[in-house]
């Protein structure tokens, strides 16, 4: 068993064939999804923004989780009728006979009580980055679990974090793309609000998706 703390881009590159590419269609489709933020919930990011500016350097990870994370995440609100976000569950797929398997910070299944299908990931409330343990390559192992339990059609999205940086990625068979960074610190936050929020309308569309 392998666990996705394990995986860098390289290791995944070299026992999956997983590559990446400089853009895919459903990355800058998701990117420029324009959905609704209202003034009230702008006013409230408009103020974490100003006070992450002086602050979030300090943070220590779990502060990042109370003070930022969390608060971008209520605000947009994750949870469908039959989906919702899980914190800290276990997400195990057998890859080409390898197990891979951990706990995403945050996963976005199907499921009340406990995740089912899984369609994002996210990772990694880290302050700053550790170069065996990049977030990027312990995202994309997760996505690459959720990919497999999607019997391998399905487009699946994640993102990481590394202090004030958020970037976006998605999966495409074999090959992934990741965003350039937005900034918490500065108007970029309404961006990953519209883009975390623009993710539930996707969801949404697979979830309840008419079967054929």
């Amino acid at each position: 068993m392998s666990n996705f703390r394990e995986y860098t881009l390289q290791k995944l590159r070299a026992e999956f064939g997983l590559s990446l590419v400089p853009s895919l269609a459903s990355l800058d489709e998701w990117l420029s999804t324009q959905v609704m933020i209202t003034a009230a919930e702008r006013e409230v990011l408009n103020s974490l923004s100003q006070k992450l500016m002086n602050r979030i350097y300090a943070y220590n990870e779990q502060e990042l989780i109370l003070k930022c994370i969390g608060t971008i995440i209520g605000i947009v609100d994750l949870d469908g009728n039959n989906y919702r976000a899980f914190a800290e569950r276990q997400l195990t797929a057998t890859i080409d006979g390898k197990e891979l398997s951990g706990k995403p910070d945050l996963m976005i299944a199907t499921g009340t009580e406990e995740p089912e299908t899984p369609y994002f990931c996210f990772h990694e409330y880290k302050k700053t980055i550790d170069i065996d343990r990049h977030p990027a390559g312990q995202c994309l192992a997760a996505m690459l679990a959720a990919q497999h339990l999607n019997n391998a059609t399905q487009v699946i999205y994640g993102s990481f974090v590394i202090g004030r940086e958020w970037c976006f990625m998605t999966l495409e068979g074999n090959q992934y793309a990741i965003s350039n960074a937005y900034l918490v610190t500065r108007d970029d936050i309404f961006d990953i609000a519209r883009i975390l929020r623009a993710l539930r309308l996707k969801i949404d569309a697979i979830v309840n998706a008419p079967i054929s």
